[in-house]
């Protein structure tokens, strides 16, 4: 168990928990088949407890409570600027938990940055990008 975090792109909020809602196995060719269109991922991170403190505080600013565990956050252009930023600055919240590990801001800092970038590209395209995680 631990902190896995994700980003993801897809047309519309919601259309990860619909793909997977709808989703059912296929025995021959050993996949999931849904008629929605399962959103591409973009980046994952395992235990990188700082970014998933920023996410959190940005969930929250947007009145959002609880533990922020499985909840879809949709990053716009401004978000990823803000995040850009911070990751550069090394000013990333401090956070903690049970299963979060430990800070990992240098070990994640390039591909931090590398997903800004790809972020930007896909908003670009007139995709949406969104960041969940589960721990």
């Amino acid at each position: 168990m631990g902190l896995d975090m994700y980003a993801y792109v897809a047309a519309r909020a919601g259309q990860q928990k619909e793909y997977y809602d709808t989703a059912n196995w296929d025995n021959d060719s050993k996949e999931l088949i849904s008629p929605v269109t399962k959103p591409r991922e973009i980046a994952y991170w395992r235990k990188h407890p700082n970014l998933h403190g920023w996410m959190q505080q940005l969930w929250e600013s947007q009145g959002n409570s609880g533990d922020f565990n499985g909840d879809e956050l949709e990053l716009t252009y401004d978000d990823l600027e803000r995040l850009e930023l911070d990751v550069i600055a090394g000013t990333l919240p401090g956070t903690s938990g049970f299963f979060f590990g430990n800070d990992a801001d240098e070990h994640y800092r390039k591909d931090d940055l590398e997903f800004i970038k790809n972020a930007r590209a896909e908003l670009f395209m007139g995709l949406k990008v969104f960041y969940n995680s589960s721990w």
